[in-house]
């Protein structure tokens, strides 16, 4: 299934099945002016990325796969810590370090629903690192049409 980001118009797709189907790290689905829905796929044995959004909420869902969930108020504190499967869901309030790491024996499949809207339109990459570089490079940032939050302090990854 090819899912391609109409930006900020109504849009409908087969979430479940789109989520099923990808096997990229991330491919933003939907961006509208005040949240953005992606698609990722975390290979066996890695993760998401520890890392810390501080003015963005975010919702996660499993569709496939088993891991473990951790969240804490700093990198060196995940007081929290939940195996997670399919169907199951993970909320990151904002200014929480969090990650998920897949501990099972296939790619976790998720989606995950960001607000405000975090990276770029339509943007596909298919690792974490290339995701990376792209965060560096400034090719993934939101669309100039969103809603961005104040002037807090910049995403970071440990």
């Amino acid at each position: 299934m090819v899912v391609s980001d109409p930006g900020a118009s109504p849009h409908a797709f087969d979430i479940e099945a789109a989520t099923l189907e990808n096997d990229t790290y991330r491919t933003v689905a939907w961006t509208g002016r005040y949240l953005q829905v992606t698609l990722m796929s975390i290979p066996v044995g890695e993760s998401i990325g520890l890392e810390v959004h501080p003015e963005t909420d975010q919702f996660l869902r499993l569709e496939a796969g088993q891991g473990r969930c951790v969240m804490g108020p700093s990198k060196e504190d995940l007081t929290f810590e939940q195996s997670v499967e399919d169907d199951w869901s993970i909320m990151v309030p904002a200014g929480t370090w969090h990650d998920v790491i897949n501990t099972g024996d296939v790619p976790i499949r998720l989606y995950a629903v960001y607000a405000p809207v975090h990276h770029a339109r339509g943007i596909v990459q298919a690792t974490a690192d290339e995701a990376e570089r792209d965060e560096e490079s400034g090719v993934d940032e939101p669309p100039e049409w969103t809603v961005q939050p104040g002037s807090a302090e910049p995403d970071q990854h440990a």
